[in-house]
């Protein structure tokens, strides 16, 4: 259990068991010299799965997927210097998105900074306001006080990267010679002295008691509105069907309908909600049908969706404005009349009761605005699909049509940022195979897209990445991973050689200097690419083929299905269609 042959050992070794204690399962070691200790120890410890990734950004998305997947933090590991600062991109993205990350940068000790002592930068508050706690822990020692000292300052960070909001920690942990494991007597002397009981009194972290919360005053208010909508965002819920039932329950209750977005697994469990609106962008595109449709009072559950449709007709209409989230961070992006209410779904769902029915008048003209909604969802659900059935043409929209109605059951998969997560959310159909969406949508950045997603796919069920070209090629060293992973992972590449989301940009109609300085094709070979890190390619050329290739998926090993499409095709096709399947619709 704990290493006694020097000073680094035993404090290494101290660390890791009192990780392994509080639950940690994962830890990504990235190589290097004065992070030794710790590399052995966590090596060393046979509870914990130590995984060695050479890129140091690829690492940190990796761990970012782990965690992501499993609600538990991901440890990293790196050596001192410049190693630190290319973890930071996915620091960024775990604080925005609430995903738990414990950071352990090595450093060389204070005498040896500040005198050109070699691969030495100052790592301490590295990573700015990012960390939920950070701190630069004394430097390893032998002294019974200091052990205790470790073990404790382990715990405080083991539980803020938990609580009030999941997110990061870092410590910053300097290591004197010498950092291999050469015996030391006065290491080893400890051995004897040592308190049998050192690590007894560790508790598992507990999710706080919810304070008290009156859930019927709320009803006795949402009742009296005649024109209500739940707003199911961006989330990504550790037990999605219970999140599910969670707002279904809401939604009948209040007779609301719920104007779910595509990065929301409520689109994917939509046997349990009859008032799931799916095409919401679509409907509000129409400006009779946006205007008749003007909601008294929103009840937002989840990051705002992406649609900026649903945004600037939210910002125009300015209704009453509840959003439902246990934290305490300001979620309010349109800075409407909002009142945040410090409680989860699943929390206000246990809560729901009637102690006073809603008034007779206000139900029944609730349950016609929420009938209307159904209809309109009804008629733009089939204006979708008898639109983009009968294309035999590859096409970047019928993409995310198509993979709701193919995939295998609860599969997981990530979905990136661009084009891919606006597709998904014109285009993914309701469904009831459990899918679990996945994403990176706390800074949006399309950086470590591969890594994160293998992460999330490493001992779980065979998984999807849904991809642009640019997004993949922006983390290659991602299959540098490949050999330590565990599972399967198809990538399906939409290669359209350049940025689609600028398409649908005003930029697009300036080139110069648009196709080389927005759009920035690559012209990659994706099969000699494939080759090189001796991954399976395939390239689509109808759609047969590609639901062919995705029902079943294999068990093992990395696959791309590069599906070649046109970008400045598809972005016209959506500016065009969007606007006429909308006009199409009425009351």
């Amino acid at each position: 259990m704990i290493d006694f042959r020097n000073i680094n050992t035993v404090w290494a070794s101290i660390l890791v068991e009192t990780l392994a204690q509080l639950g940690l399962k994962t830890a990504i070691l990235c190589p290097g010299s004065r992070s030794t200790p710790l590399t052995l120890a966590f090596a060393q410890h046979s509870s914990i799965e130590t995984i060695p990734i050479l890129d140091e950004r690829s690492a940190c998305f990796f761990a970012l997927g782990i965690a992501k997947r499993s609600g538990l933090p991901t440890v990293l590991v790196c050596t001192s210097g410049t190693a630190s600062a290319n973890f930071y991109p996915a620091i960024i993205e775990a604080k925005e998105s609430r995903v738990p990350l414990l950071i352990l940068t090595a450093d060389r000790p204070p005498e040896l900074r500040d005198c050109h002592a070699g691969q030495t930068i100052d790592q301490v508050k590295l990573y700015g306001n990012y960390p939920n706690f950070q701190t630069e822990l004394t430097v390893p020692s032998l002294d019974l006080g200091l052990l205790r000292y470790l073990r404790q300052t382990l715990i405080y960070a083991w539980e803020r990267s938990q609580l009030p909001i999941p997110g990061v920690v870092h410590l910053n942990i300097p290591f004197r010679d010498p950092l291999h494991p050469v015996s030391q007597a006065e290491a080893t002397a400890l051995k004897s002295v040592f308190p049998d009981d050192f690590f007894t009194k560790i508790n598992l972290i507990k999710a706080p008691v919810l304070s008290s919360f009156h859930a019927s005053d709320y009803f006795k208010l949402w009742y009296n509105y005649s024109q209500g909508i739940i707003i199911a965002g961006v989330a990504q819920p550790q037990n999605s069907e219970v999140y599910c039932q969670a707002i279904t329950h809401l939604s009948q209750q209040l007779n609301y309908p719920v104007l779910a977005e595509g990065l929301s697994p409520v689109r994917n469990y939509s046997n349990l909600n009859p008032y799931l609106i799916s095409t919401y962008d679509l409907i509000l595109r129409n400006s009779t049908l946006a205007e008749k449709l003007a909601p008294q009072v929103v009840i937002q559950i989840g990051d705002l969706p992406t649609s900026k449709t649903l945004r600037n007709w939210l910002e125009q209409q300015q209704p009453d404005y509840f959003i439902l989230d246990p934290s305490y961070q300001n979620l309010d992006g349109l800075h409407g009349k909002t009142t945040h209410l410090r409680i989860s779904i699943e929390q206000l769902s246990e809560q729901i009761y009637r102690r006073e029915a809603p008034d007779t008048l206000n139900l029944t003209e609730s349950q016609f605005y929420c009938h209307l909604w159904c209809e309109l969802e009804a008629q733009a659900r089939t204006t979708i699909d008898q639109q983009l059935e009968p294309i035999n043409l590859l096409i970047e929209p019928k993409v995310a049509w198509l993979l709701p109605q193919i995939l295998p059951q609860n599969t997981p998969i990530f979905i990136a940022n661009s084009m891919p997560v606006r597709d998904v959310e014109f285009f993914w159909a309701p469904n009831s195979l459990n899918i679990q969406p996945f994403f990176n949508r706390g800074a949006n950045g399309i950086d470590g897209t591969l890594s994160t997603a293998l992460g999330i796919a490493h001992h779980q069920q065979s998984s999807i990445l849904l991809t642009g070209d640019l997004a993949l090629l922006h983390d290659t060293n991602g299959f540098l991973i490949s050999n330590k992973f565990i599972g399967h992972l198809t990538i399906i590449l939409i290669n359209n050689n350049g940025g689609g989301i600028f398409e649908m940009l005003p930029i697009s109609q300036f080139n110069p200097p648009f196709e080389d300085y927005f759009a920035t094709p690559q012209n990659i070979n994706f099969a000699q690419l494939a080759t090189t890190y001796n991954v399976e390619y395939e390239q689509i050329k109808s759609w047969e083929q590609l639901q062919q290739r995705l029902n079943p998926l294999p068990e093992t090993g990395i696959r791309i299905l590069e599906i070649p499409t046109n970008r400045k095709k598809d972005a016209q096709w959506r500016q065009q269609y969007l606007r006429e399947l909308a006009d199409k619709l009425k009351f």
